[in-house]
């Protein structure tokens, strides 16, 4: 019973790759009316799971800070299995998804940004998943499966590999289903292996991911704004360069590791 409890754990984080691809399995031709408002419903429905789930995934968290049953579940998982103090490999697989964003666009296959766009939603994704992590971090004070320290929930490493998967499903969703699949296997991967390596509870990776999702699908949706406000002070106009000579190019890469906020000015002259 223990060992199916952890697999529904993996399959719990495996549905967040399935319900955000209904707009990426969409018919790309539309012959009817009928056909137009079947593909707007449906896309509307997949938008509205793909908040329901991130937001349930952390609301899962944020009850499993009391003694209840979901919190027994951590308990549970955690007995079940033995953990191992090896190779942590999701230190480096966290990064995979966004690894193989820019794979693909320096690969030439088309994205839904430019190269600067993907680097600033993504550097603002991490932004704020990271300050919401980290923050939580501090104030929860969760103790870790293996009494290291008390910065347990919510998962970082976990939190940053969903970031990513959700980066490489916005940039490429157009393309292949199985590109997001891959995305969201790999962030899943990083999950069960904190798990396993004893890092964190269930909890702990459940509501990670719940952050790297949400957060990186908000960042997505106020951009078109910020883009019209970095137009206005002449810092986002790609064209300008173009046409004259004087163009200069000013932008803000912000950026999230260990814990660490920061904020890189870049500017070409």
């Amino acid at each position: 019973m223990k060992i199916k409890q952890f697999l529904s754990v993996i399959l719990l984080l495996m549905l967040s790759s399935l319900v955000l691809y209904g707009q990426a399995s969409e018919p790309v031709f539309i012959h009817t009316a009928a056909d137009s408002i079947h593909r707007k419903q449906n896309g509307k429905a997949s938008q509205i799971i793909g908040i329901a789930l991130p937001a349930a995934m952390i609301t899962y968290g944020i009850i499993s800070q009391g003694d209840n049953g979901i919190r027994q579940i951590d308990y549970h998982v955690r007995n079940s299995i033995t953990q191992s103090n090896g190779f942590h490999f999701e230190d480096y697989l966290q990064f995979a998804p966004a690894v193989a964003a820019y794979a693909m666009k320096f690969g030439k296959v088309q994205s839904t940004h430019d190269l600067l766009d993907m680097t600033i939603l993504y550097g603002l994704s991490n932004l704020v998943a990271g300050g919401i992590t980290f923050g939580t971090k501090i104030e929860v004070g969760r103790m870790r499966p293996d009494n290291s320290d008390r910065q347990s929930f919510p998962s970082g490493h976990t939190e940053t590999a969903f970031v990513a998967a959700e980066f490489l499903h916005q940039e490429f969703k157009d393309q292949s289903v199985w590109i997001s699949v891959g995305g969201y296997t790999a962030a899943t991967i990083v999950g069960v292996a904190r798990i396993y390596h004893d890092k964190h509870w269930v909890s702990d990776v459940v509501t990670g991911a719940g952050i790297g999702i949400l957060s990186t699908k908000a960042v997505y949706w106020v951009y078109p704004y910020l883009q019209k406000i970095f137009k206005k002070c002449d810092i986002y106009d790609k064209y300008d360069k173009k046409h004259n000579p004087d163009y200069r190019q000013t932008f803000i890469f912000p950026g999230y590791s260990n814990g660490n906020l920061s904020l890189t000015l870049s500017k070409t002259f």
